[in-house]
């Protein structure tokens, strides 16, 4: 193991998580991970591969979503979390890693069954996401960003980007699972 990067390969290519547990991304199914290291990655990795005016967390874009949408809320919350282990890959990039899309759908799927996420809720969450970022990208991209929402007909979420810090993010992003699970 490079104990400078922290990855190890026991069953399958790992890594280290903020509390200490390890995260095979081959096998997430068998991997001990809590939501708390889901708010933690989210927390810390900035949306558009950093290229927007200010530091704005994937944290921060799902507790958006999860306002946005009528039903499904704790799956909007959820909507992003395998990224927390996999990082915010750039549509375009994804479409040149075939694999990335099997992992991708695999770490979901374990965080779906880990949570008790309904499936069924993927429609509704998607096109929340879709008005958010209409409306992010209004808010945090360069002028004219936002031209392909208008020709979709997707209309922008009611939302205001604060800009929060890693640290505000994360506390929030609990905060509203904690709302919505009641515990």
């Amino acid at each position: 193991m490079n104990a400078q990067i922290a990855i190890k390969m026991k069953s399958g290519p790992s890594i280290m998580l903020a509390s200490g547990k390890w995260f095979d991304l081959l096998d997430p199914w068998n991997s001990e991970f809590s939501i708390c290291d889901i708010a933690q990655g989210l927390a810390n990795i900035c949306r558009y591969s950093g290229q927007c005016s200010h530091f704005y967390s994937v944290a921060e874009h799902s507790i958006h979503v999860s306002d946005t949408v009528d039903m499904f809320k704790l799956e909007a919350l959820l909507h992003d979390a395998a990224e927390a282990f996999l990082g915010d890959i750039t549509r375009p990039l994804k479409l040149l890693l075939p694999q990335y899309k099997e992992i991708e759908a695999s770490v979901e799927a374990a965080i779906y069954a880990r949570f008790g996420l309904d499936s069924a809720s993927k429609p509704a969450v998607k096109q929340a996401d879709l008005q958010v970022l209409a409306a992010e990208q209004s808010q945090v991209m360069p002028a004219g960003t936002d031209y392909w929402a208008a020709g979709s007909g997707i209309q922008k979420a009611d939302i205001r980007v604060e800009f929060m810090s890693p640290v505000v993010a994360r506390d929030r992003f609990m905060a509203r699972y904690c709302e919505l699970t009641k515990t």
